[in-house]
């Protein structure tokens, strides 16, 4: 065999595996949750659901117009909502205004998880099979979508609210959107 051959046999499953590493460093530095919307800047997306505790009752994306809103995407199966819940909760307590949207749950669970847990919806949707979540490019639970006094999408936080996301990224986020609220 020869050396030039030799060498390629060595050097090729070397490169092979240093492409491997390379990709799964970048891998690794990639923040799922910042993941851009391509919404951002734009108005909600139009809907109409019925209501969690009263179906005959619809709700429109009408509802986030008037002042900053946080839209929660959440499930009663989801174990990362249950952590979150004690946050949305001080959030609510604290006077943000939280609309929920009950994603791919089944409406007495959904219930149930509030009564277990408090609820902070200023109003639910329902959604049991997604599809209006589909429009606001959810890929699952729990998702939260910051919108403006106008109904315009002004920032998305993939995965659970805790209480850093919400120190260093939803407060000033919502500081910003009342203060020209209150200037405009």
């Amino acid at each position: 065999m020869s050396a030039v051959r030799t060498r390629l046999l060595f050097a090729l499953p070397l490169a092979l595996i240093g492409t491997l590493v390379l990709i799964g460093w970048i891998g690794l530095k990639h923040n799922p949750s910042r993941v851009p919307s391509p919404l951002i800047g734009k108005p909600a997306p139009v809907f109409s659901l019925p209501r969690l505790r009263h179906p005959a009752l619809r709700l429109t994306e009408r509802v986030f117009r008037g002042r900053p809103t946080l839209f929660n995407v959440w499930a009663s199966w989801c174990v990362t909502c249950v952590a979150e819940h004690r946050v949305l909760m001080s959030l609510a307590g604290r006077g943000v205004r939280i609309i929920g949207l009950d994603y791919q749950d089944h409406r007495r669970a959904a219930l149930a998880f509030l009564h277990r847990y408090g609820n902070p919806y200023r109003a639910i949707a329902y959604d049991p099979r997604g599809i209006s979540a589909m429009n606001w490019g959810v890929y699952g639970t729990p998702e939260t979508f910051v919108l403006g006094p106008h109904g315009v999408i002004r920032g998305k936080i993939i995965g659970p609210l805790t209480r850093r996301v919400v120190r260093r990224r939803l407060l000033p986020l919502l500081r910003r959107l009342s203060s020209s609220r209150a200037r405009a």
